[in-house]
């Protein structure tokens, strides 16, 4: 199994937050500013997996040993693109979930993300930064 793969598919797993009136959906410069030179840290099986989003649209991301330990592929760290299309986050990592393009709708309540990815899986995560 890819390390992408594990990671999304254990983060993905995660349920949702809850939906309250402060939720908004982020879309066009919103979604690319509340990204935009911040750190993602994606839930992931109990632990956190740190995405730093460059303003330039780039990316990278690692996992912790322990995270790492639990994981088959190729490699605890990654880098790729990021950009934002159709009110979507898009990324594309150069080894990690294939080397695929996948875009995310993203819902923010205060610093905490519930996001929906195109192929319908879901998950949380938190913003930093």
């Amino acid at each position: 199994m890819k390390i992408g793969a594990l990671v999304l598919a254990a983060g993905l797993a995660l349920p949702a937050l809850p939906a309250t009136a402060e939720s908004i959906t982020l879309a066009g410069d919103e979604l690319r500013q509340a990204i935009s030179g911040k750190t993602v840290y994606l839930n992931v099986s109990g632990f956190e997996l740190p995405i730093v989003y460059s303003a330039n649209g780039r990316m990278k991301g690692s996992m912790g040993t322990v995270a790492a330990s639990f994981s088959t592929g190729n490699g605890a760290s990654d880098r790729g693109k990021w950009w934002v299309e159709n009110d979507q986050l898009c990324q594309k990592w150069t080894s990690w979930m294939d080397g695929q393009a996948y875009c995310y709708k993203l819902t923010l309540n205060g610093n905490k993300v519930t996001w929906v990815r195109n192929d319908g899986r879901s998950g949380t995560a938190r913003i930093s930064g």
